[in-house]
């Protein structure tokens, strides 16, 4: 059996196991530990505070610092309301390319890293292979930060990480970071009738979203003249704004989804610091005139820092010499390559599938994608 078909079939095992980010995940770990232990890697699985989740973390060859990470996570995106033409949870393999929830991302590179257990553990010498596959990226990359957390305290210094989100096997050395928050807004429930006896949540709500607005502008002409990501400034989105009952009843309570994905420091700072001066000095004062319990907090789902493109990377130049690359490019879609950044590694992203396929109905992955990743891992043999 080819080292593709063995991707394959392990990509078919993978997608078997319905790892949406609010269910456990342990399962499937469970699975990729027992094929790396089977391969001659040590097994260390990180459980989340809940116990129902974890990251797994395998090493092969020698122990100690300088060596290669191969990263992906295990959850993905709900596949509810969508109209699939298949099982999503049933690999279907038709036309040249697997269909299944996750294949693209990012089970499809996990299943190579895997399938390449056995060769890698053979050529392994000089400096260790480790296997980071973890939990919730979709939902705040909260598991990547507690696994670059756990190396922090481990004082465990791997010099390079290869991140396999899809990017078509492109060499990617930045992206932006990702930040995400629900703004909650609690007000004074009454009947319609008497707007002005009541606290409408709703329209609090609206007039922060349309501050996010404002915000949108003046982010558009901060862009730095030499950015490199499209669209070039800091962006933020409005993902839902959610409150009332009925008709006739001044809602009592609403919230705001949103993020912003920064490419400076300075954008996040000025963004946060905007919509707490706009609250503090505006919205509230107007709420709590009208009902002194009157209450807006703001949650923070994640606050995932951004890949920063540098000008020495030993990961991006390796990864450039294994697929023939002949340049590196950016991408505005997060990833966890930024969380392993901060340990001081240099990260690379770089992974089967396009994005364009990713978190839709029918995602798929081309299985010529899967045959470039395996013969970029076959080539990285020669350099464990």
């Amino acid at each position: 059996m080819s080292d593709l078909q063995k991707t394959t079939e392990i990509l078919r095992d993978l997608i078997g196991f319905p790892t949406v980010s609010v269910d456990s995940n342990l399962a499937m770990i469970d699975h990729l530990a027992t094929l790396l232990a089977d391969a001659g890697a040590r097994i260390d699985i990180q459980r989340d505070p809940t116990g129902k989740k974890a990251n797994l973390f395998a090493t092969l060859g020698p122990e100690g610092d300088g060596g290669i990470i191969l990263s992906g996570h295990t959850d993905v995106v709900p596949v509810a309301d969508q109209d699939w033409s298949s099982d999503p949870f049933v690999m279907d393999e038709r036309d040249g390319a697997v269909f299944g929830r996750g294949t693209c991302d990012m089970k499809g590179f996990i299943a190579a890293c895997v399938a390449m257990a056995p060769t890698f553990a053979a050529a392994v010498t000089t400096r260790p292979l480790h296997f980071a596959f973890t939990y919730d990226e979709e939902t705040g990359c909260i598991g990547g930060g507690a696994l670059v957390e756990n190396l922090r305290e481990k004082g465990l210094r791997p010099a390079l990480a290869i991140i396999g989100e899809p990017t078509e096997m492109r060499v990617i050395e930045g992206h932006k970071g990702c930040f995400e928050y629900t703004t909650h807004f609690t007000g004074l429930e009454g009947h319609g009738s008497s707007p002005d006896l009541g606290v409408n949540a709703v329209e609090y709500a609206a007039r922060y979203v349309a501050r996010l607005l404002d915000l949108k502008d003046r982010l558009r002409a901060r862009a730095p003249a030499d950015s490199r990501f499209d669209p070039a400034w800091t962006t933020i989105n409005t993902g839902g704004l959610h409150g009332g009952v009925a008709h006739n009843v001044i809602p009592g309570k609403a919230h705001v989804d949103w993020e912003m994905r920064p490419v400076q420091p300075g954008d996040a700072e000025l963004v946060k610091r905007d919509l707490h001066e706009y609250c503090a000095n505006h919205l509230l004062p107007a709420m709590q005139a009208i009902d002194p319990s009157a209450t807006i907090r703001t949650e923070t789902w994640g606050e995932v820092v951004g890949l920063e493109p540098m000008i020495a990377n030993a990961a991006r130049d390796l990864v450039m010499e294994l697929t023939g690359a002949n340049g590196a490019d950016t991408v505005p879609f997060g990833t966890e390559a930024g969380l392993f950044q901060t340990l001081g590694m240099d990260v690379v992203v770089c992974g089967p599938g396009s994005i364009a396929q990713a978190h839709k109905p029918d995602e798929f992955i081309a299985l010529d994608q899967l045959d470039q990743c395996v013969t970029m891992l076959h080539r990285l043999t020669a350099r464990l």
